[in-house]
């Protein structure tokens, strides 16, 4: 089974260098249950077959820019989840959120094996996340607020807040986003008040993205999570 279990694990390693900026011996052998030596062997082996990669001396190994995959191919159980997935974000109250995803997941469904599509139609027809069963949508943003975030640009908020029903004009540096029962919420520093605020989506009423970047701030969000309940 050993040769086997090694052309899955370097494919799943080829995926991983591909997904992220700057992947390490350590996190790959504490994900893939092997020893650190096994890495080495491993990363020897994908650079031997022609994969391109780049070390950077103590912090671990990326993909040179430019090299591309053949098509992922999807298991069952993968196309199920993404099926599954698709669900669930079809009910999300952020308008952007649903079409890119809904976007992503036709290019993904065109992938996918000829039997595993026709199963994972089959698994859509009979498959229900009931919750916003009228799909009410309260926000168009979120896809712009991530960009903005990774990117480090600078947004300018026209926000109404909940406790006081004012409005506001708010230039604001996008540090993270998490999602509540209802609502999305956006952390930022606020310029306004030279602190970090949550804001949440559905009362922005307007969004710019400005064309100039902030310098990125040290943030933590479960620190930042642990702080609130804190005070």
């Amino acid at each position: 089974m050993e040769p086997i279990a090694r052309l899955s694990r370097l494919s799943a390693i080829l995926t991983m260098l591909k997904s992220n900026a700057l992947v390490n011996a350590t996190q790959l052998s504490n994900k893939f249950g092997v020893s650190i030596r096994t890495i080495y062997r491993d990363i020897r082996a994908l650079e031997s077959s022609g994969v391109p990669i780049y070390v950077e001396e103590g912090r671990g190994y990326k993909l040179m820019d430019g090299y591309t995959l053949p098509p992922i191919m999807f298991t069952e159980q993968e196309a199920n989840a993404l099926i599954t997935a698709q669900q669930i974000i079809s009910q999300n109250k952020d308008k952007s959120l649903i079409e890119n995803y809904s976007n992503a997941i036709t290019k993904i469904k065109s992938v996918l094996r000829t039997e595993n599509r026709e199963k994972a139609a089959l698994l859509e027809e009979r498959i229900a996340y009931i919750k916003n069963i009228n799909k009410h949508v309260s926000s168009d943003n979120l896809m712009k607020i991530q960009s903005a975030l990774t990117n480090h640009y600078v947004l300018e908020l026209t926000y109404t807040a909940l406790y006081d029903g004012n409005t506001t004009q708010r230039n604001v540096e996008p540090m993270a986003i998490y999602h509540t029962q209802d609502n999305w919420i956006m952390v930022a520093w606020c310029r306004l008040r030279s602190d970090f605020r949550d804001f949440r989506l559905d009362r922005i009423n307007a969004l710019i993205e400005r064309s100039h970047h902030f310098t990125p701030r040290e943030f933590d969000l479960i620190a930042y999570f642990k702080r609130g309940l804190q005070q």
